[in-house]
């Protein structure tokens, strides 16, 4: 285990002729009648009516018609499907699986690939300090020194002793699903005893803890928050891997699990945190298991991380629409 969207039907004044009003520019309304097609444009004007046709109406439109405009909605982009795509030139391992999750703060769009439950590893450690910081909110307010000082090797170093520490102080997994139940988390159950590295969670659940951590819609006080945060954006240098990958320079605050399991030999290898793009902020959670090495791991997470923000950037009407024909 590691170190871590008119009709408009305008009241009639009280002369007999009716008055067509268009709101913003012309309106043509095609009418198929038994004498042909008939024409009437109504011109934006409070002057007197316009009305021409192509030629006589077999009948004139009934005084109750109304003119109705539908307004013309951009169709919704699909992130799922960009990221599915994006995804298609990641390297997976045979055998091994990723699950990646991705929220653009700014837009407050979010984008998914991959399911199912893995092993947290190390990136546990962010909720376990979210939990501890919850309940000293519930209690006097404060950590004390010696959890401020394993706080800081439990996150920065990803020291695993602090972390067995401070899982003891919030009430090992009790603790964490009770404050993961305030976080809003649903499918995060917390490792049996001691072994806080093998809670099981989701990409999804990790993103939501991500926005209990980044967001101003959060359980956490700013006080909190601004905390955490800032024990996140000073990782070891050897551990400056995963989600950071995706960020420009060093526009990052990430945490990282690394775990290579006894029963099979292979490696659980995570990454969750914050990255600014091009003046844009993503909070992204990446999730695998089933590498053979550690080193294969990495370079599968941060090449999900770089896809997951791939799904927010290039959005022309061609790759839109290739990717949501590619997964239909």
């Amino acid at each position: 285990m590691d170190r871590h969207r008119v009709s408009r039907r305008r009241a009639r004044p009280s002369g007999r002729r009716p008055l067509v009003y268009a709101a913003v520019a012309s309106v043509v309304l095609v009418c198929g009648t038994a004498a042909g097609a008939v024409y009437v444009k109504a011109q934006a004007d409070d002057g007197p009516d316009l009305v021409s046709s192509s030629s006589p109406p077999a009948a004139s439109p009934s005084v109750s018609e109304e003119a109705t405009v539908e307004p013309v909605t951009a169709p919704a982009i699909d992130r799922d499907a960009l990221l599915a795509e994006a995804m298609k030139s990641v390297t997976v391992q045979d055998g091994a699986k990723v699950s990646a999750a991705v929220l653009d703060v700014d837009s407050g769009e979010s984008a998914s690939y991959g399911e199912g439950a893995f092993d947290t590893a190390s990136i546990v450690k962010v909720d376990i300090l979210a939990t501890l910081l919850l309940q000293a909110q519930d209690g006097d307010g404060e950590l004390t020194a010696a959890q401020k000082a394993n706080a800081t090797l439990m996150i920065e170093n990803s020291d695993n002793t602090a972390a067995t520490a401070l899982w003891n102080a919030i009430g090992r997994s009790d603790g964490l699903d009770t404050a993961n139940k305030s976080f809003g988390l649903t499918r995060t159950a917390g490792g049996d005893g001691e072994l806080w590295g093998l809670t099981q969670t989701t990409a999804a659940d990790q993103l939501t803890l991500l926005q209990q951590v980044f967001g101003d819609d959060s359980k956490l006080s700013e006080t909190s928050r601004t905390y955490l945060q800032g024990l996140m954006s000073e990782i070891a240098v050897d551990q400056q891997w995963g989600v950071s990958a995706a960020a420009d320079g060093s526009e990052w605050a990430l945490k990282n699990g690394w775990l290579p399991r006894s029963t099979t030999g292979l490696w659980d290898i995570n990454s969750i945190g914050r990255v600014t793009v091009d003046g844009h902020d993503y909070l992204i959670a990446v999730l695998s298991k089933g590498t053979t090495t550690k080193t294969t791991g990495i370079t599968l997470v941060e090449g999900a991380a770089k896809a997951a923000v791939s799904a927010f950037q290039d959005t022309t009407a061609d790759k839109v629409t290739a990717a949501a024909t590619s997964t239909d």
